[in-house]
Order: structure tokens, then C-alpha cells, then sequence
């Protein structure tokens, strides 16, 4: 390793804790965090100095103790000290002084990064101005073993005449050197520090853990990436970033919130970089994944809503509106609902915030007011719809005319209320000044319940919108063909979800379920044992349990024919017998199944328009044995809950809240929706229903199979 004392040694650089080892072993010790000192403490006039790149020359080494050291371990002779713009001269090596027994002077070596000339051997002073901040922790001297003498130290030199003092041997105390230099942080450690204080913040509020484990997701997908950044190139927002926010600017327009969550402002510091770039990222994941349907877990707003909406991870987030480059914000925006239903609601939900019309003041609440009456009321309403320009005579104009009435049944048209040009309590309601907020509850409720459906609905496809009491049946996207329906009783809700029919049943049996059984059979057969078998309906055992069994007839709960698709709460289309209940207007009077008023027409429309399955034809087997009709392919169908949605015509129709799912999504986002408008109505609705009901007389086939 050492040939002929004049050859320099190179290391690769070893770790601090091995180099301090191997000098220990040698009588050489690591006496400075972060800088190398050695202290050969047996050896006498020893000076050890690196040259200018760092190595140590074999001539600077006099001692044989070093020699065997440096052939042996070639790699502790490349010696590194700390060197900065504090400390522009370098630590030069120090010699002790002997000490008062006369021994030989011991030597202290700091080996600097810089060049320095090579210290000759015997007493040297070398003073180096050192920074206060880059002092380094005090160092030990490590005394010389016993069995190792020291030669002689030198005389001390005469004064001089003229007064000058000789140089004097260095002191005891030699200066510390300065610590290490550390290398600047890059953009990339500063954005992992930061995403690592981020994930460790505290958390308050709901959802603690869902969002702790968000955050950490976040923080891995960036690991993954060794920390490069998304939204910057060179320190400045990319084409990316740009797009994205100006589609987080318009969150709203999708009735989304990024309330409460830091806006990314890029500044030039790099720290404030790195939080831009969190918050950033944060919020465009909140935007995506509130689009898919994040905000909202559907069983927490009814227990028979099975619809589940698609959450997006955070990294497939991320990478597809990074990626997206200037078309990131339309990727981000593709987050909502594709479906034409929402679409037409969020345009509906623009119109309203420009053209909502303003009252002058609030609408008192009083009577309905029809054509004829006269009300103090008046006065404002003609006011709302500008029908009076002269102030004196629309202040004494009581008279609620025909006039009035027609602006209010415009307004009611325009607004999905019932166009009866009367002044009812919900078109008090919407034409008040707080109106506006109420309606728009409604409006982004709906929306909010399209995020729970398939983004893939299928082109051929059949929907039962709950509230509507309506079935639609759509071909190419188009309908092509729509039905009443009744559908549960609010204590007895239909289901939401969706599913795929697969066969009809024509002259269907129908398996009584065992809660109508025992809440409502039960009863009657302890009153009157004869009543199942007079009712026509079939028992027996099952598993040592009781069945109940309708067989197909003109009496069966079920009509003539039923369409199958399977789900998890035993429901159906089907026909009935009790034809005359698709007379009401609101028509929710099942234990859940669905009864279509035409049932054979949604055959034709089930089949299609080229299946030899025509209506007539699936009708002429009606009274006779039951028949299985499997479908070419299973068709999806939707049971839907919206209370708000956009006819063909471009008009907004809003129907009543049957089970009160749109008041608890409203709710649930935080809106202003206690007071939803239509709200009373529907108490006072479902009050006069349960009168009309009770005042019916019994009829067996009402007897809902579900």
C-alpha cells in the first residue's frame, strides 16, 4: 500500500463510528464530532497535514507507528474536516507542548479538507479564526501509554535582544475545529419533511381514521415517486396545476365544498413551495373523491339503500390528473356523474343562482289563496312579478284576480310545482327571499344521490324513480317507453340499488314472506281459522316452518306475470290485481315490490322491439301452467330516489319526499335544509293519505307480496 514513503493514500470514505474505531485500536482517537482529529500520543514530533485534495502525502507521516496503520487500512488516510464559508482558512495541525516532567512534546493532528503546508516536526503554533457557530463540541486529549517513552522535549529558545520574543510552544488548550459542513437540502427533502409533519398533524372532527389514512396515502404515493413533485417544474405551477385549480375554482358549480381546506399559493420559498404542493394535492383529491360520492355513506340515510359508490384511491387520483397535463381540469371534472340526469340538474342548478328572482322582502305565511279572495298578502306577490307599476294603486290592490293567479301558475310551472295558479304554502315558500338556498339544498341533494349510481348505467336499461311513481324504459339512451307504478309505504320503503333482470314469469306463484305472515295473516287466522283457505291461499311445512303459498289466478297478489332480477331484499316488478290504486296521485301503498299499471308493455319494452316476445303474444299465456321467459341478455335496472330531476321538455320537476332521504342527504351535507321547501306538505300529505286509507274497506287483494 505504501511504497517507498513518498506515495499518498486513498480511501473511499468509511462511516465515523468505524474510522473511530480502527484509530482507537492504533492509539489514534476521533477527538471532534464531525471532524477528524488524530492524536498519536506515543509518537514525538509527529505533524500530519493533507494536501490539496484532501489525501494525506506518505512523506508527511515520520512515525513507523502510522506506517503499518496506513498499509493496513489504506482508507482511514483520506480525512475529511469542516470547511465552510465560516471557516475560510483551514484547522491547522497543533502540537501540545511537553509537558512539565520534561517528556517529549505530544502531538494533536487535525487533518483539514484544504491544503495545508506540511508541519514540520517539533513545536509549531498555528492560530485559525473559527465562526462561534461552527465551534465543535470539546475534544479529549488521550494520554500517551505508560509503556511507550517520549523523547526529550527542546530547549526553549533565548529572548532576543531587541526585545522580540521567540515563538513559544502551542498551548495546552488547542482550538476546536469547526463541524462539518451539511449539504443543502434539496426540494425533494423538504417536500418528504413536510409531507411527513402533514400525516403527523392531529386530526378533530368525524372520520378521524378514513383521513389519517388518506393523508398517509398520500405521503406513499410521493415515496414512491422519491419525492419529486406533481405540480411544479423548475419551482413554478406546470400546465397541470394550472388547469386543476381553475377546476377547483368552479367547485361549487357541482354543489361540491372545498371549504376549510388551504388554498395552494406558489411562492418562490421553498418551504411555502412544498406546502403549495400539498395543498394542492389534497385538494384535488377531495375534489375527485367527493365527485365519485365520498361525502355520503347511503346506509347512513336509509338502511334499504344498497346503491355504493365507486371511491377512487388517492394514487389513481393523482396520477390521472397529473398526467392529464392542460387537460387536467377536464380529468378532474370527469369525476362527476356522466349521466344526462345530473347533468340537466347542475344546469338547472346554474339557472337557478343567475335567475332566481328576488322578492322584496318575505312572503308571509297564511291562507291558500285562490281567484276571488282577498289578502294583505297580494300587494307583494303582484310586486314579485312586476304586475303593477303604480305604487299607490298596487298597495290597495287586495284582490288575488286572475291576473296574479296566472303569474303564479307560470312560476309554479317553471319551478316543478304543480301549476295550479293557487297560492299554496311550498309556493310561498319558493317565492320568498330565503327560497333560493332551500331549493338549491334540493337541487345539490339530487345531485348527490346521482353520485351513489353505476357511472355505467347501461344504453338499454329500465329506471323506477321512487318518488315519481313512474318506471321508464330506455333503448340507445332513449326512452322509449314509461309506466305508473306503486311502489312501499314509507314504514315499508322500496329498496334503492341496482341489479339486472334476467327472466319473466308468467302466472307467477307468490310466496307469502314470513313477515306478512305473522304481522298480518296471523292475526286474521286467529279470528277466523277458515280465512286462508277461503282467501284461496296454500299452507304447509317447510323445515318445520309454516309456508304460505298464493297459486296463480286472477286473485294472486302478484297479477299475471312478475320480472326477475336478483338482490338481497326478495323484491320485483310485477302486475296486481288492484287496479284501481293507479288512480292516486301518490301511489306508495306496497310492503316494497314494485307494481307496474302495464305490465305486458314492460315486457315488450324488457324483450325489445325485434323479439319475437311481443306483448300480445307474452299476454296469450296468461291462465294457463307457468311459463319462464329468460331474456337474450340480462338487462340492468335502477330503483332510483330523486325528488328533483329535469324533464323532456327542459322543465325541473320536483316530487314530494316520500321516505325523507333528500331532507337527510341535505342535512348530511350541511346545507340549509330544515326547512326543505315541500317539507309540511308532505307531513300534511301523508296525514290526509293515512286517513283515506284507514276509511277504505278491507280488500284481500291488496295483500302486497313483498
Amino acid at each position: 500500500m505504501m511504497a517507498g514513503g513518498e506515495r499518498g493514500f486513498r480511501g473511499k470514505g468509511m462511516p465515523v463510528q468505524k474510522v473511530s474505531r480502527l484509530m482507537e485500536s492504533a492509539g489514534v482517537r476521533l477527538l471532534a464530532s464531525g471532524t477528524i482529529v488524530l492524536a498519536c500520543l506515543p509518537l514525538a514530533g509527529i505533524a500530519v497535514a493533507a494536501d490539496a485534495s484532501g489525501n494525506v502525502p506518505a512523506s508527511q507521516i515520520q512515525s513507523p507507528f502510522l506506517k503499518p496503520l496506513a498499509d493496513t487500512q489504506s482508507a482511514l488516510l483520506r480525512l475529511r474536516v469542516a470547511a465552510s464559508a465560516a471557516v475560510p482558512a483551514a484547522i491547522a495541525a497543533v502540537i501540545a507542548p511537553a509537558n512539565a516532567g520534561g517528556g517529549a512534546p505530544q502531538t494533536t493532528a487535525a487533518i483539514p479538507g484544504n491544503a495545508v503546508k506540511a508541519a514540520p516536526a517539533g513545536p509549531l503554533v498555528t492560530k485559525t479564526a473559527v465562526h462561534p457557530d461552527q465551534m465543535p463540541e470539546p475534544f479529549l486529549q488521550t494520554q500517551a501509554p505508560a509503556s511507550v517513552q517520549a523523547p526529550a522535549a527542546p530547549p526553549a529558545a533565548p529572548k532576543a535582544d531587541d526585545g522580540i520574543s521567540s515563538p513559544q510552544p502551542a498551548s495546552s488548550a488547542a482550538p476546536a475545529p469547526a463541524a462539518a459542513p451539511q449539504p443543502a437540502p434539496t426540494f425533494a427533502d423538504l417536500l418528504h419533511k413536510a409531507l411527513d409533519a402533514f400525516a403527523a398533524a392531529p386530526l378533530e372532527g368525524r372520520d378521524v381514521k378514513e383521513r389519517r389514512e388518506l393523508r398517509a396515502a398520500v405521503a406513499d404515493l410521493y415515496g414512491t415517486r422519491q419525492y419529486a413533485p406533481l405540480w411544479l417544474d423548475d419551482g413554478k405551477p406546470n400546465a397541470a396545476a394550472k388547469s386543476a385549480m381553475a377546476r377547483l375554482a368552479h367547485a361549487g358549480d357541482d354543489g361540491l365544498s372545498l371549504d376549510g381546506m388551504p388554498a395552494p399559493v406558489f411562492t418562490q420559498d421553498a418551504d411555502g413551495l412544498a406546502t403549495a404542493e400539498i395543498n394542492l394535492t389534497m385538494q384535488v383529491v377531495a375534489y375527485a373523491r367527493q365527485a365519485s360520492g365520498s361525502r355520503i355513506e347511503p346506509l347512513r340515510i336509509g338502511r334499504l339503500i344498497g346503491a355504493k359508490p365507486a371511491i377512487p384511491a388517492p394514487s389513481a387520483i393523482l396520477t390521472s390528473v397529473a398526467a392529464a397535463g392542460a387537460d387536467a381540469g377536464t380529468v378532474l371534472e370527469a369525476f362527476n356523474p356522466p349521466q344526462a340526469g345530473y347533468r340537466a340538474l347542475r344546469d338547472k342548478l346554474a339557472e337557478l343562482r343567475r335567475e332566481m328572482p328576488t322578492a322584496r322582502g318575505p312572503i308571509p305565511r297564511g291562507p291558500t289563496l285562490r281567484v276571488g279572495m282577498s289578502d294583505p298578502r297580494v300587494p307583494l306577490i303582484r310586486a314579485k312579478f312586476g304586475l303593477d307599476t303604480a305604487q299607490e294603486s298596487a298597495s290597495k290592490n287586495l284582490r288575488y284576480d286572475t291576473r296574479v293567479a296566472a303569474a303564479v301558475a307560470h312560476f309554479q310551472k317553471a319551478y316543478g310545482l304543480p301549476a295550479s295558479g293557487v297560492l299554496t304554502t311550498r309556493t310561498i315558500a319558493a317565492l320568498s327571499g330565503g327560497q333560493p338556498s332551500r331549493l338549491e339544498a334540493e337541487l345539490i341533494a339530487n345531485m348527490e344521490m346521482w353520485r351513489w349510481m353505476p357511472r355505467d348505467m347501461g344504453k338499454n336499461r329500465i329506471e323506477v324513480n321512487i318518488p315519481d311513481f313512474t318506471v321508464r324504459a330506455f333503448r340507445d339512451d332513449k326512452m322509449v317507453w314509461s309506466n305508473k307504478v306503486i311502489v312501499g309505504k314509507p314504514k315499508t320503503p322500496t329498496p334503492v340499488f341496482s341489479s339486472l333482470i334476467h327472466y319473466v314469469i308468467v302466472n307467477p306463484y307468490w310466496n307469502v314472506p314470513p313477515s306478512i305472515v305473522r304481522k298480518e295473516m296471523l292475526p286474521k287466522l286467529e279470528q277466523d281459522p277458515t280465512y286462508l283457505a277461503r282467501m284461496g291461499f296454500e299452507t304447509f311445512t317447510r323445515h318445520g316452518h309454516l309456508v304460505v303459498r298464493q297459486p296463480p289466478g286472477p286473485k294472486n297478489a302478484l297479477g299475471r306475470i312478475k320480472f326477475i332480477f336478483p338482490n338481497d331484499y326478495a323484491v320485483y316488478l310485477h302486475d296486481t290485481p288492484a287496479r284501481h290504486l293507479f288512480n292516486d296521485k301518490r301511489r306508495a301503498f306496497s310492503h316494497g315490490c314494485v307494481r307496474v299499471d302495464e305490465p305486458f308493455g314492460l315486457a315488450q319494452a324488457v324483450f325489445g322491439p325485434d323479439s319475437r316476445w311481443t306483448e300480445q303474444r307474452v299476454e296469450r299465456l296468461v291462465g294457463g301452467a307457468r311459463h319462464y321467459i329468460n331474456l337474450p341478455e340480462p338487462m340492468p335496472i335502477h330503483i332510483e330516489y330523486f325528488t328533483a330531476f329535469v324533464d323532456a321538455d327542459n322543465h325541473l320537476q320536483l316530487r314530494d319526499d316520500l321516505y325523507g332521504y333528500t331532507r337527510k342527504v341535505a342535512l348530511a351535507l350541511g346545507l340549509e335544509s330544515r326547512r326543505l321547501q315541500g317539507h309540511e306538505a308532505v307531513s300534511i300529505e301523508s296525514r290526509r293519505i293515512k286517513r283515506r286509507r284507514s276509511a277504505q274497506p278491507e280488500r284481500p287483494s291488496e295483500f302486497a307480496p313483498d
